[in-house]
């Protein structure tokens, strides 16, 4: 099978073929408005480089379940288009999605990859899948996750341990590594991850993508498997800023059934990608945390990736202010993370409303079951500890928002757009190993937004033929996403730092 297309035959005319590898929402479009290319078309080429490298070849293992009525339902949009041939497709129209497996979308289970929540067959979509299939989007296939979303190297008793497609000894970041790896290998042109600590932006960082944490309330969480709701949100990983800010305005919005919404309603734009602009870092005051880069030797690769991505963005106008406030990442994630006080209370509220057929109600249940993987075991064990600790978790849940008005101080007294930093201090973890030294903890504590875009690469080697991947995480203040993007989309358009990976060439 070949992902490149030629016109269907009673098409308007001849065209250049489509190629599904790097292809953006904007790129598909414009081969459907030319008559290169259908839905089907589009759904099948991206199942057949499933079918290629996910199963075979470098067997990456990021995708827990196809959705078998994917291609039925291309096949309808095509069949909408064709009786409205001179509307132009509108985004995210026709497009196929991946989709992490611990957010429900109809016809289709929700498993978290966790063997124990097998047959959970979800009737409903969440809120965010909803207002995809509303605007057209085709869910094509559910990716792995680090277990329950509970690490982060994307491994599960489902479907094993997923790859990074840029160096197969490699972990693709977590817990969303299964929708980052698939994205990168053009499984799918837009992915949903969600992120309680990291769970966006380290996959978008190890897979060289664009992951985006909005602000809390900003996204309806209903529909989630949780792990702690005040940290857990959704959110895009795409392959450009321009599709992350087009998912970003099909997905934000108030939704009744998640009351933390009614925060955002107010705050959304007419649009998130008209904040789009290539000379969006002229002007702009970034702020660089001095902290959250490394300085041993395990650093260099990613402090020099970073120093030559900074120089590039201060040379397209922005001016970099280098703060040497004392905010440490190792400290934030020893005092201020309250996921694992959390887990169970929202855990159990998710498990009590599952089909009779499953067969846990509580996250004791779960561990009862004792089919976890071995990973995730000691993190229900230490939650069920901690649920108890009800002081402790009220003095974290104010060390939280102590942090938030230090950062607006920080920022209001820099007088700072954005923050930026490395996402991860080192290259992402080997396979066996644990992830180490990622900074997405400033979002994750404090609700704020951020958005990792890539940076650059490390050097080559035998494992990593163009380098691992380097990501540079925007931060910024509540829903402050239009600025976010207009800095993200600028340093992108610079930085011409997004390569498809070798592992998964094009199909012949």
């Amino acid at each position: 099978m070949t992902n490149s297309y030629q016109p269907v035959p009673d098409g308007p005319g001849q065209h250049a073929p489509f190629s599904v590898v790097e292809a953006t929402v904007a790129s598909a479009h414009a081969a459907m408005r030319d008559g290169r290319l259908t839905a089907r078309q589009l759904a099948s080429a991206c199942l057949a480089r499933i079918s290629a490298y996910d199963q075979g070849g470098p067997a990456l293992r990021s995708i827990l379940q196809r959705n078998p009525q994917a291609l039925e339902e291309a096949g309808r949009i095509d069949a909408m288009a064709g009786r409205n041939p001179t509307r132009p497709p509108a985004p995210p129209h026709g497009i196929p999605v991946l989709v992490k497996d611990n957010i429900e979308c109809g016809g289709m289970e929700t498993t978290a990859g966790a063997a124990c929540l097998r047959g959970n067959l979800s009737t409903d979509d969440a809120f965010v899948i909803r207002r995809l299939r509303e605007a057209g989007a085709i869910v094509l296939a559910k990716t792995n996750l680090h277990e329950l979303a509970s690490g982060g190297e994307t491994v599960s008793t489902l479907s094993g341990q997923t790859l990074n497609p840029y160096d197969l000894t490699r972990t693709p970041g977590g817990s969303s590594g299964g929708t980052g790896a698939g994205i990168a290998a053009s499984f799918g042109l837009l992915g949903i991850g969600t992120d309680g600590v990291n769970s966006i932006r380290s996959p978008a960082s190890a897979n060289n993508l664009v992951g985006l944490r909005p602000t809390m309330g900003l996204i309806s969480r209903a529909g989630l498997v949780p792990c702690g709701l005040t940290q857990d949100t959704i959110g895009p990983i795409t392959r450009t800023v321009a599709d992350a800010a087009l998912v970003l305005d099909v997905i934000a919005g108030h939704d009744p059934a998640d009351p933390v919404t009614s925060q955002g309603a107010r705050h959304i734009p007419a649009s998130y990608a008209a904040s789009l602009d290539r000379d969006g870092l002229r002007g702009a005051r970034i702020g660089v945390l001095r902290h959250f880069f490394g300085d041993q030797d395990v650093h260099r690769p990613v402090n020099a990736v970073m120093q030559a991505a900074l120089a590039t963005i201060a040379a397209h106008g922005a001016e970099l202010v280098a703060l040497d406030d004392a905010i440490s990442p190792d400290e934030l994630l020893a005092s201020t993370l309250v996921h694992h006080y959390e887990m169970e209370r929202d855990l159990d509220a998710y498990l009590a409303g599952l089909p009779p057929g499953v067969p846990v109600r509580s996250m004791k249940d779960i561990i009862a079951a004792g089919s976890v993987h071995p990973s995730v075991a000691g993190t229900l064990a230490t939650a069920a500890a901690l649920s108890e600790r009800e002081g402790e978790y009220r003095e974290r849940l104010q060390r939280q928002q102590a942090l938030r008005q230090r950062l607006q101080d920080l920022m209001a007294r820099h007088r700072l757009d954005a923050l930026a930093f490395p996402h991860q201090r080192r290259l992402v973890a080997p396979v066996g190993e644990i992830q180490a030294e990622r900074n997405g903890v400033l979002a994750s504590a404090t609700g704020f937004p951020a958005i990792v875009i890539p940076a650059g690469f490390s050097a080559p080697d035998g494992n990593a033929p163009q380098g691992v991947p380097v990501g540079l995480e925007f931060f910024g203040l509540p829903f402050t996403e239009p600025v976010l993007i207009r800095l993200a989309y600028a340093a992108e358009q610079a930085l011409r730092a997004r390569r498809p990976p070798h592992s998964t060439p094009a199909l012949e």
